[in-house]
């Protein structure tokens, strides 16, 4: 089979730095390669840009023609630019050839202010209580684009607040800025059409369809992708300051899909578990059954230390006698009077040290426990152990 043909570069002027990008690249995606971050709401790489929220306005500008439909070159060789004369979306358009960009200009500093204003003229002062508070998109832009002191006297909108959007999700209808990222992640990847607006203008309000309720098996990730604090997950909030958490790379262990995740901890306590960015695996999400499932880490049932039978009794021991009884049981039978069971849970090198276990003692029966459920086409796997290939690669399987 060919090699597939490579992608076309295209250059693009992006703040007076000629850069080459694939064609095709998405002009927010290509400022931000080129170190030029552009601010945004709405706009999220992995779902469709609806270009209402406008903080990615920018300048832009193509080639100059002259009379002959050529480019105009400039001392550089480069094309001269022709600029527009009112600001563009950058979410919306791809990078093309002698493309230019003004990410910084005094005009679009002026957008971003007046966007911003325009958001918080009804924007409640959560912030000491909102758990979006020091990961809000809203709160770092206000910090660069925002004005010390309001201009608005009416009084603000008022909309409805702890709002139970489903079994895992609080909606704060006053907090949303309707960016609509929820309704498209709910419509392009969870194909569970739940969320809209309704009403108009400054009255607009996020709301479930009638007699539907935001409780598929993707929901939290509405949370996630929410820039400010309008959407909770109603099993973190209010339990822990973002700040405080320490975040450690992991993966998930409820199925065999391997979602990349971070973990939130403080003090040996797991908090929330979110999805880590991994194009290969599962991209920017993460289901709800995986996310959650970790109350089980901190259960007074789960088995700590080691237990042996004195009698007829299970007593608590330390690790070398547990294991020094355990080979004096094992010392009683010979391989084919013995079978082992691994576990799908366990990593490579667990299974593999159990694979030189069963070899030492002429095991010729081996397996782990299977554990099914339902999956779905999305990112859940039926196969709910999360290392079922690596047991079968051992041959433990």
């Amino acid at each position: 089979m060919p090699d597939a043909a490579p992608t076309p570069m295209v250059n693009v002027q992006v703040d007076g730095v000629w850069k080459q990008f694939p064609k095709g690249t998405r002009l927010i995606e290509a400022c931000e390669q080129a170190g030029s971050y552009i601010p945004r709401y709405c706009y999220h790489k992995n779902l469709s840009s609806p270009g209402n929220c406008r903080m990615c306005l920018i300048e832009m500008g193509m080639p100059k023609m002259g009379s002959d439909r050529k480019p105009i070159l400039g001392e550089d060789s480069m094309p001269v630019i022709n600029w527009m004369p009112r600001p563009q979306i950058s979410c919306a358009q791809d990078v093309a050839e002698g493309m230019g960009v003004r990410t910084t200009s005094p005009l679009v500093e002026e957008c971003r202010r007046g966007v911003m204003e325009f958001l918080l003229i009804n924007h409640p002062l959560d912030c000491p209580i909102c758990d979006q508070a020091g990961e809000c998109r809203l709160q770092e832009f206000s910090v660069e684009y925002g004005n010390a002191a309001s201009r608005f006297l009416e009084n603000k909108v008022k909309k409805p607040k702890n709002v139970e959007l489903g079994p895992r999700v609080t909606l704060d209808d006053e907090r949303c800025i309707l960016c609509s990222r929820c309704i498209r992640f709910c419509q392009e990847v969870a194909k569970d059409d739940v969320l809209g607006f309704i009403d108009r203008g400054s009255h607009s309000v996020l709301t479930a369809h009638p007699g539907k309720r935001l409780e598929n098996n993707y929901s939290l990730n509405t949370v996630d992708i929410c820039p400010v604090g309008a959407l909770t997950s109603s099993d973190f909030r209010f339990k822990m300051r973002v700040w405080f958490l320490k975040e450690t790379k992991s993966f998930c262990t409820s199925c065999a899909t391997g979602c990349n995740t971070l973990i939130g901890t403080r003090e040996g306590v797991i908090y929330r578990q979110t999805p880590r960015e991994n194009d290969a695996v599962n991209s920017t999400w993460m289901c709800d059954y995986g996310r959650l499932n970790f109350d089980y880490l901190h259960s007074h049932r789960r088995l700590l230390e080691p237990k042996i039978y004195d009698g007829n009794k299970l007593v608590r021991t330390d690790w070398r006698t547990a294991i020094m009884d355990t080979v004096a049981q094992l010392q009683h039978f010979n391989g084919a009077e013995i079978a082992l069971i691994g576990s799908g849970r366990m990593t490579n090198e667990e299974l593999w040290l159990t694979s030189r276990l069963a070899n030492a003692l002429g095991v010729q029966l081996m397996d782990i426990v299977p554990h099914q459920g339902e999956g779905d086409d999305i990112l859940l796997s039926a196969d709910r152990n999360p290392n079922t290939n690596g047991a079968r690669l051992l041959r433990i399987s």
